[in-house]
């Protein structure tokens, strides 16, 4: 299919060109989806490290004295009171609970947070933070296309990127942001991630991101990985992702993830009431982890069937895993559904699966 002559490049695209990326429309931009193997891409964010281009990601700026309050009001976390330096996963819900977005807030100074927005909800969360944040004494301002995001991931990434910062590594814990310099230019670096590894990601000015890219990609034993590795790898760490797991049609609860809704937080929140009844009622489905008998991989959208031959539920994301050598697949039970003996339709025929515990992979 011809790439979409509309679709936004990334200021390393010419980059992911010149190594051969197979190049894709994701979320509105040009993304590469592969460079050679998906599997030795995956394999070596398990492994070593992999070098991510996340610049098509959402940066929103929300700052002023009323900044915390507002992102308390907007968002279904609580904000206000994450110390300077630490980041905070949460969600942009609707009025009736539905998730907008999930995004990461990290708080930069006592009055400016950096709210990390998927790219396909970028508009939506920049549109409802200023909206929400209308009452208070805050700015938002979206900075996407000021910033270049990259992603070093895997078990060797802290050991790679102390070559080329002499920010304090070693003292940035999981779910953390600092400012310093990395291969020569200022940066964010912030410890989080998308694949169940260690790893960090790099905020950096849009100008600066080649000389970046270069200098990380040209460490030994670092190979840029595409979305295929992120996606698989996310799968295998059961970590969501927003159009599957997530939507305006499924609630933090359902997904599993009622545990970062602060009903206990000071004040309001948009949402607030329908996620109060959520909490007090039993989830109409639930996500579980499946893994397949067979080598037939069950794919989004597939139907989970009954042993009796009944629907019961949809798969929501499926791959075969390089880690487990065997397909797996998360996806929405029905409520009440017995566990065993269930199938999923591939494609005309029931293939045997096994509900297990999420996440498929740990890292030790």
């Amino acid at each position: 299919m011809p790439a979409d002559p509309t679709a936004k490049k990334t200021p390393l695209h010419d980059v992911h060109q010149e190594l051969g990326a197979n190049l894709v429309d994701f979320a509105g931009y040009l993304m590469p989806l592969r460079y050679a193997s998906e599997t030795a891409e995956h394999q070596a964010v398990r492994t070593g490290a992999g070098l991510f281009d996340l610049s098509h990601m959402g940066e929103i700026f929300v700052s002023g004295p009323g900044a915390g309050a507002a992102l308390d009001f907007a968002l279904v976390g609580n904000l206000a009171s994450m110390p300077v330096g630490k980041a905070r996963y949460t969600m942009l819900c609707a009025q009736d609970g539905g998730v907008l977005d999930d995004v990461i807030v990290y708080r930069l100074a006592d009055a400016t947070w950096m709210v990390v927005a998927n790219a396909a909800n970028t508009g939506v969360v920049r549109d409802a933070l200023a909206e929400r944040a209308a009452g208070f004494e805050a700015a938002v301002e979206d900075r996407t296309a000021s910033y270049a995001l990259v992603a070093l991931q895997g078990p060797r990434s802290e050991e790679i990127l102390a070559e080329f910062t002499d920010a304090p590594l070693a003292d940035l814990k999981y779910y953390a942001i600092l400012a310093g310099r990395v291969a020569g230019v200022d940066a964010l670096l912030a410890r989080t991630g998308y694949t169940g590894e260690d790893g960090f990601e790099v905020f950096v000015d849009a100008s600066d991101a080649v000389a970046l890219w270069k200098a990380l990609a040209g460490a030994d034993g670092v190979v840029p990985a595409g979305l295929s590795a992120r996606d698989t790898l996310r799968l295998e760490a059961g970590m969501p992702l927003y159009g599957n797991e997530l939507s305006a049609e499924i609630t933090p609860f359902e997904a599993g993830l009622g545990r970062i809704v602060k009903l206990d937080k000071p004040g309001d929140f948009v949402g607030k009431s329908a996620l109060v009844a959520q909490a007090q009622t039993p989830q109409g489905r639930r996500l579980v982890g499946l893994v397949a008998r067979g080598r037939r991989a069950p794919r989004k959208g597939y139907q989970v069937i009954t042993s009796g031959g009944s629907p019961c539920g949809v798969v929501t994301s499926g791959a075969p895993s390089p880690t487990l050598g065997k397909p797996i697949a998360m996806a929405y039970l029905d409520s009440g559904v017995e566990e065993a003996g269930l199938a999923v339709d591939v494609r005309g025929r029931h293939e045997p699966v096994d509900v297990v515990d999420l996440p498929f992979y740990k890292r030790s």
